[in-house]
């Protein structure tokens, strides 16, 4: 039976959807099962809602849950998203302050940015185990998006890093940036798996947010390509900063569709022969995008455009679950959407080798096993 006492810190958690929540759940909810003591401190907002009020304090599956107070401007207004990072910021800390001891270890994800520090600095005040879970690096993909990042945030952000006993991050390539890296890649949900559906037209979906770090002018070039290929459809289902410019296109063969409920998500993803995935090259290292576990474990082919030699590119040419196209090759990418289209019985055995691979090395209970060994 473990002894010390995980204490989590994040923006959002349970029963918020948001990417770094579902994960944030998932491990909580798993090692509370397994007879740790788990306490989450978070806020009381929704991802998508800052005018959510979420209980000060409750307890979910085993997990004391505390959430904090902070300004709720919302994601849509800029200098009031840093009002709202700022007052997180300063409740949070208290909060680690009260709860925080010798026997406890803090793991710090990435939400809101620099949230590290802020842990790093209660860790040390209290005496306790400081682990950083690097959903994403800041200030560095600031920087890679063309903003301005001082340097004294990267030296502050570093100090925080060589503070912890481990920086866990989602991928070799990130892992190498940081000292006392680990690599635990994020999963999907447990209960994830292929649906039958009947699909008359071949149909190429992309599942979640469309924001900067993603190439939606490549996804664009191959709809305008097979616009008049009345076998071939494009589904969007999410949002992000990058919607506006694909319904600018006006094009016939693409729909929109809003976020699936987690308890949906099987039929939402397997309603497509195969999905799209995309990162910019300049954020290789910084970022993994969490959607292609959930591909993986539907048991359709990726079609991921970004660096060659990139995570998933290495991931997806190693094991033959999809194809690998760059940045800006509109015409490969519809090219290989015409032979997945053309031949269904080889999307779906390229799809099944993305399960196999899921069971293998991306499932829910590979990562918890190996965040036991980090935590212990």
């Amino acid at each position: 039976m473990p002894t010390r006492r995980i204490l989590f810190v994040n923006r959002f958690f349970h029963p918020d959807h948001s990417a770094t929540s579902q994960m944030l759940s998932d491990l909580s909810f798993h090692l509370a099962a397994r007879g740790w003591q788990v306490e989450v401190v978070t806020s009381r907002q929704r991802y998508d809602d800052a005018a959510a009020t979420l209980p000060p304090r409750e307890k979910v599956n085993g997990v004391a849950v505390r959430r904090v107070w902070s300004t709720r401007f919302g994601r849509g207004f800029l200098p009031g998203r840093a009002v709202d990072y700022a007052t997180f910021y300063s409740s949070a800390f208290f909060a680690l302050l009260r709860r925080a001891g010798r026997d406890t270890t803090i793991v710090a994800l990435t939400d809101p940015p620099l949230i590290s520090v802020v842990a790093a600095v209660a860790a040390m005040l209290r005496h306790a185990t400081l682990v950083n879970w690097t959903q994403d690096l800041f200030p560095e993909v600031a920087e890679a998006l063309g903003m301005r990042a001082l340097k004294v945030l990267r030296r502050v952000r570093d100090w925080s890093l060589h503070r912890a006993k481990a920086n866990v991050a989602l991928g070799d390539l990130m892992a190498a940036r940081l000292p006392n890296g680990a690599v635990i890649h994020n999963w999907a949900d447990a209960s994830l798996h292929p649906v039958d559906l009947p699909h008359s037209r071949f149909v190429v979906g992309y599942s979640g947010n469309l924001g900067r770090a993603h190439d939606a002018r490549t996804m664009l070039a191959a709809m305008r390509a097979l616009r008049d290929d009345d076998g071939i459809e494009f589904v969007i289902t999410g949002g992000g900063a990058q919607l506006n410019e694909l319904r600018a296109g006006q094009l016939p063969n693409l729909r929109f569709a809003g976020y699936a409920p987690r308890e949906r998500l099987s039929e939402s993803l397997s309603s497509a022969n195969a999905h799209l995935v995309t990162l910019l090259p300049s954020l290789e290292g910084l970022i993994v995008p969490s959607k292609f576990y959930g591909i993986l474990a539907v048991a359709r082919p990726v079609l991921f455009v970004g660096a060659r030699d990139g995570e998933l590119a290495r991931i997806i040419r190693a094991h033959g679950c999809g194809y690998v196209i760059e940045p800006g090759d509109g015409e490969e990418l519809s090219r290989r959407i015409r032979e997945l289209a053309g031949d269904r019985d080889r999307a779906r055995a390229i799809g099944l080798r993305g399960r196999r691979l899921y069971e293998e090395k991306f499932a829910p209970d590979v990562a918890f096993a190996a965040w036991e060994r980090v935590l212990t």
